[in-house]
């Protein structure tokens, strides 16, 4: 038996079809079927790793089969290739990161080869190019002018070490993706954000097309990313200061139970309450430095401040104590929680950690679940003998009725925070203008570019080190303006990549 010399006859044969450009794809091809299969676009961090090796030989079994059968195959590949790791390596080793970069990308693609993927490499793309990323400033510039994009304060995952706002899929345990040892804390910074929140209703509507050859547990998952919920809003006044503190709460029917108001660390109160009693602001701090996916954990132990002030609950009259804890997020809701320990199991846990009063208002059959629908409503005068739902109902009509407050739809689901304090991403084409305020480059002008000039010293953002970029003209008035200094996330570079593929030579559309 002949030995198979793999080096000798897989060099020839990857030769040859590189030679005669066999994986090259037409758009259209007369009587075949266009297949598009798509992979997940790689980081260029220098080397393939054994789950690059499983991932894209899947998708190139298929491509092959696909080819085979008759179909018109079209398998591209590209590099997603902003990032902060290209940054880091640039100030660690005393390089340029698109340097960097492009010999990852040499390295990366060679590998490829070797392994006889069965890529059409004239549709290759990079988004760390500018006639890559002009099109994200594009994209930006057409998504402001719909009222899609907008600037506002807002707290952020921030990495000291990194000096920049990191993504929620960027912190592991309450840590930076890149800094194992480094605590990511909570940071206020004004920033660009998505209006994604548009589209809420529209992504779970989408759900239902889907559904057929999904995994149940995905469509799940989605759902509870985007959470919808519907409930009531209704306000608690606060005795100390006699203003209204805005409450939302899927469980109105349970009003009566409820024995403590609780609020974020980050609410607009706190600093009221914080002036009046400074001892309690080292215990503030280190709640808000706390990761938002940390604090939100299920089975986390929910921590506490008891404010000593008091707020009157709108329905029963009763005075119940103000806390703030860190399970309650800013994002979610108005911030502010009433809490009803026997009938919500966090609720619950918390009420006994600090011995607050639980009261029941559901009397639940045996052995079914306090926390649920089912069972009749007690201790609650105006709803007494109403089943929960039944009183959800008239709890909100009253509650509108009473003029202290309204049903409502809530989202989990917020604005994605599209900025970044780094120069390794896409320049945000925004600049600001003393005469005009906040105005967008020209298209004729696009890209904006990432300047050469730049010092990579690992303290701040690197943009804020060149001259020659952050003082420009106004396209208005043609003026002094200040260029925005943020990147984009390079979430933006990966969200619309594989519609590059269908035409990435295109230099007048996207």
């Amino acid at each position: 038996m002949r030995e198979y010399n793999f080096k000798e006859i897989e060099k020839k044969w990857q030769e040859k079809w590189e030679k005669d450009n066999i994986f090259k794809t037409e758009n259209n091809v007369n009587g075949k079927e266009n297949y598009y299969v798509l992979s997940m676009l790689p980081y260029p961090s220098g080397k393939l790793h054994v789950g690059h090796a499983r991932n894209y030989t899947i998708g190139d079994v298929i491509s092959r089969y696909k080819k085979m059968k008759g179909f018109n195959v079209l398998q591209p590949m590209g590099w997603d290739s902003f990032g902060l790791p290209a940054e880091n390596a640039a100030i660690q080793h005393g390089t340029h990161p698109a340097i960097w970069t492009k010999s990852n990308i040499e390295n990366m693609k060679r590998q490829l080869k070797l392994m006889g993927f069965s890529y059409d490499w004239e549709r290759e793309i990079a988004s760390y190019l500018p006639e890559y990323y002009k099109w994200n400033q594009w994209f930006f510039k057409r998504m402001y002018e719909k009222g899609l994009v907008y600037k506002k304060k807002s707290l952020v995952n921030w990495c000291p070490d990194c000096q920049t706002v990191l993504a929620n899929e960027q912190v592991e345990d309450g840590k930076c993706w890149r800094h194992s040892k480094t605590d990511v804390i909570q940071k206020e910074l004004e920033q660009w954000f998505f209006k994604i929140t548009d589209y809420a209703d529209e992504l779970l509507e989408g759900h239902e097309e889907i559904k057929d050859g999904w995994p149940e547990k995905v469509l799940t998952m989605q759902k509870n990313w985007i959470g919808k919920s519907f409930g009531t809003e209704l306000s608690f006044r606060v005795l100390e200061t006699n203003e209204q503190l805005p409450v939302f709460t899927t469980r109105v029917d349970t009003i009566y139970g409820a024995s403590y108001l609780v609020v974020a660390p980050e609410h607009p109160i706190v600093e009221k309450i914080l002036a009046k009693n400074p001892a309690l602001k080292e215990a503030v701090q280190n709640m808000k430095n706390t990761d938002l996916i940390e604090r939100s954990a299920e089975g986390r132990e929910k921590n506490g401040i008891d404010t000593g002030w008091k707020v009157e609950n709108p329905i029963s009259k009763e005075l119940i104590p103000l806390w703030i804890a860190d399970y309650v997020l800013m994002n979610y809701g108005t911030g502010a929680v009433m809490g009803v320990p026997a009938h919500d199991e966090r609720d619950n846990a918390f009420a006994k950690k600090y011995n607050l009063p639980i009261i029941p208002v559901i009397e639940a059959p045996e052995g079914e679940d306090p926390f649920g629908y089912n069972g009749k409503m007690i201790n609650s005068e105006l709803i007494n003998g109403l089943s929960p739902k039944e009183a959800i109902e008239k709890m909100g009509n009253l509650v509108e009725e009473m003029g202290i407050g309204k049903r409502t739809t809530k989202f989990r689901l917020k604005d994605w925070g599209i900025s970044r304090q780094r120069y390794w991403g896409t320049p945000i084409p925004a600049l600001h203008c003393e005469k005009c305020g906040t105005v967008l480059e020209k298209d004729e002008n696009l890209p904006v570019l990432l300047p050469n000039d730049i010092e990579f010293t690992g303290n701040g953002n690197p943009l804020e080190t060149s001259e020659k970029f952050k003082n420009a003209t106004c396209p208005c008035c043609g003026g002094p303006a200040k260029r925005d200094t943020d990147t984009m996330d390079t979430f933006v570079d990966s969200s619309w990549y594989f519609l590059r593929y269908c035409d990435p030579k295109n230099t007048e559309q996207a």
